[in-house]
């Protein structure tokens, strides 16, 4: 299998990556919010201001 990165062959030690800078480098890519689950946005989901009166 090679490195979802660079394509170079993976190693164990930094599996499924070839090295500890694709590792980062991917890691910085799900910081920066590149990579994102699907689903629906945030602000369509049902929250506590969608249940009713507040409690005292």
């Amino acid at each position: 299998m090679a490195c979802p990165i660079c394509g170079k062959p993976r190693t164990e030690r930094y599996r499924p990556f070839c090295s500890k800078r694709c590792a980062d480098v991917d890691l910085a890519k799900w910081l920066r919010g590149d990579y994102a689950i699907p689903g629906p946005p945030l602000e369509d989901l049902p929250g506590e201001a969608d249940e009713g009166p507040e409690k005292s």
